[in-house]
């Protein structure tokens, strides 16, 4: 086997697999209505935000909207409100669940009394971006600040002013673990801070349930919780009184696109989920171990009332690791991942050879080509993401894809430039004594001798991009990073690993595989 016919297979695996992505990415049913009359309502792509409840009232819309006869996807763990907000302007996703609060201050940028507003005046400010909010599911879910019931009496604090009075000594030496989004939004860590005086120091960013975790260990004094988070009560935290009411209220809403026929989900869902319930859904997924999918459609089954009292008798036993693992979205979620790495690696080699025979080649540009591609490669991966989705106006697969490209490219181009540099002069002043051209050299002598080496700089890439393909689940490309974002989202260590250990059996049948690919080769050099 020459180079020529291993770029052939991989360019070929990577169609099947895009092709096997883009089927395996319609929504549950779409296929089984092939053929059929159109549907009344066109699909909806329904988003969520990386954190239990989000999830949960992802699964209810998904669910409600399919009872009434529409095609729906949920395209879970989306990230931050930022990255949401440009998946509904792009048209990327259709409606996800929100708050009030964060609308007025995070998406409108009101402060103080602008932010108090009814959701007609916030309807009426959100028109000029073709969305709106709708359908009020019945509940008040605010951020606050929490800290251990025994260090809140040893201190002696009940609110946040209390918090803020408590002598230099005692405030620098609480740890504070913030979510990431709390320490950067407008109605989180910056304004609280100002609001009431609080001196302390906020520290690196937490993963939302990982504080959970960091704050039972002790590793952290204080974090900034959800109201109807199930951690509160399980941990015996004091939630902090915000006497100065600084947090306005984050009534849980549909925002959506303008568009978009809220009444289907107005009949379902329109108060029907007080904190009772929602609290009680979230203890069912965090702390019971239940699937998002099953928890929702318990509420939808049974209504809010039977709800809210199903955590009340003993916990069901979260599904093991061996069931985890072998789900039935694994096959869904693997060939997603190896679209992803193939089909990225395959736009790397058909761009990188290129650069990398420039490179050899005009001596001058060697040195700009392969500096220009080594900082590619240091970009961090999520900044990466987040700048292609601004590019592409959409999140998904083709930023991801185009990320994964943009870190394929090294080892590529570096292994082509280092692979023909290696070829000895002597052979290439054979060919051109033979009447070849040097075009005919490079492709008949050149790129066969340079074979094995190009072929562990895509071995290289292929085995680099299974893993950093796990960060697309955060821009909602699927892939195994799915089930570990899931995890890191709800604190569920068995889940994270049911999609870590696939991700690295991958990657170690990937690098199998190329291994046999630079034995043939070689043999035919």
């Amino acid at each position: 086997m020459n180079l020529r016919a291993a770029a052939r297979a991989l360019a070929a695996l990577a169609l099947v697999l895009l092709a096997g992505a883009a089927h395996a990415q319609q929504p549950a049913g779409a296929a089984s209505r092939a053929g059929q009359a159109p549907e009344a309502h066109a699909e909806v792509a329904v988003g969520s935000k990386r954190f239990t409840e989000s999830y949960l009232l992802g699964e209810l819309v998904t669910q409600s909207l399919r009872r009434a006869g529409i095609a729906a996807e949920h395209r879970q763990g989306l990230g931050n409100t930022a990255i949401l907000e440009q998946a509904l302007s792009s048209g990327a996703v259709d409606v996800y669940p929100e708050y009030t609060g964060t609308i007025t201050r995070e998406l409108l940028k009101l402060e103080g009394a602008q932010a108090a507003v009814s959701l007609e005046q916030l309807n009426a400010r959100l028109a000029p971006r073709g969305l709106k909010a709708a359908v009020p599911l019945g509940f008040n879910n605010t951020y606050a600040l929490a800290l251990r019931e025994d260090d809140a009496r040893r201190l002696g604090v009940a609110s946040l002013s209390d918090l803020a009075a408590l002598p230099p000594a005692q405030a620098g030496a609480l740890r504070l673990g913030l979510s990431h989004e709390f320490l950067q939004r407008a109605d989180g860590w910056p304004g609280l801070s100002r609001a009431y005086g609080l001196r302390m120091a906020p520290g690196a960013g937490l993963d939302h349930g990982l504080a959970y975790q960091a704050l039972a260990r002790k590793q952290v004094d204080v974090v900034d919780v959800y109201t109807t988070d199930a951690q509160i009560e399980r941990l015996h935290l004091r939630v902090l009184r915000d006497d100065r009411n600084f947090f306005p209220r984050y009534d849980a809403v549909l925002l959506m696109r303008a568009s978009l026929d809220e009444r289907p989900l107005a009949a379902a869902l329109q108060g029907r989920i007080d904190e009772a319930a929602m609290t009680a859904m979230n203890a069912q997924a965090e702390v019971d171990g239940r699937a998002f999918a099953d928890v929702a459609r318990e509420f939808l089954d049974r209504g809010s009332a039977a709800a809210a009292s199903a955590p009340a008798g003993a916990p069901a036993s979260p599904p093991g690791f061996m069931a985890r693992l072998l789900a039935p979205d694994l096959g869904r979620l693997l060939l997603q991942h190896l679209a992803m790495v193939f089909g990225s690696v395959a736009m790397a080699v058909v761009v990188g050879v290129p650069l990398g025979v420039l490179a050899h080649r005009v001596k001058a540009l060697s040195g700009l080509v392969l500096g220009a591609v080594g900082v590619l490669q240091t970009v961090p991966s999520l900044a990466l993401l987040a700048f292609l989705i601004a590019l592409v106006g959409t999140i998904g697969f083709v930023p991801a894809l185009l990320a994964l490209f943009v870190y394929a490219l090294l080892p590529i181009v570096r292994n082509t430039h280092e692979g023909l540099a290696g070829v000895p002069q002597g052979l290439r002043l054979a060919g051109a004594a033979l009447g070849l051209k040097p075009a005919q050299v490079l492709r008949s002598v050149e790129l066969p001798l340079a074979a094995p080496v190009m072929l562990a700089g895509i071995k290289t890439a292929a085995v680099i991009n299974v893993g950093t393909a796990t960060v697309a689940a955060f821009v909602g490309a699927g892939g195994l990073g799915e089930r570990i974002v899931t995890g890191l989202a709800i604190n569920d260590h068995v889940q994270t690993l049911a999609g870590a250990v696939p991700a690295a059996a991958l990657a170690l049948v990937v690098e199998a595989v190329f291994a046999l690919l630079q034995r043939g080769v070689r043999r035919g050099v």
